[in-house]
């Protein structure tokens, strides 16, 4: 009898860690990214415009509506539509762990790219317009 409850009992268990794997989406169809290194010296790099300023914030959300939000949603969370259809979980740029990036890392991931995260160095050539997306990255902490 006790076999008999402790099969049942694992069965149960298996079944209801497939059904929350296989339940979300972000689990069953796409990566967690993963670690991006950024080189020292982007690192420390500091913003030549005012991250703080209205102004600046209003330019990054107007650039993150044209060339981010698809992907990565109008709040960061990662859903936006096309982000859905990627390999890899855009990420939640609202945690604590995006959050806690310096803004040269944010400057140079927004620029350099990777995989199917393109590089915006080319479409947004203006320095100051891609450190604007950073300033706007920032208003999407928790």
């Amino acid at each position: 009898m006790k076999a008999t409850q402790k099969a049942i009992t694992l069965l149960v268990t298996m079944v209801i860690a497939v059904v929350f794997v296989l339940g979300n989406p972000a689990n069953a169809q796409q990566a967690k990214a993963k670690a991006w290194p950024v080189p020292d010296k982007n690192k420390t790099m500091k913003a030549p415009v005012k991250l703080a300023d209205a102004a600046v914030i209003a330019n990054g959300k107007d650039l993150w509506a044209k060339n981010c939000k698809s992907c990565h949603g109008s709040k960061g969370l990662g859903d936006g539509p096309k982000g859905a259809s990627l390999k890899t979980f855009p990420g939640d740029f609202s945690s604590a762990a995006f959050q806690g990036g310096t803004d040269g890392e944010l400057f140079f991931r927004t620029s350099a790219g990777r995989d199917e995260m393109p590089g915006y160095e080319k479409k947004i050539p203006e320095a100051n317009d891609r450190w604007a997306l950073v300033a706007y990255m920032r208003t999407l902490k928790k």
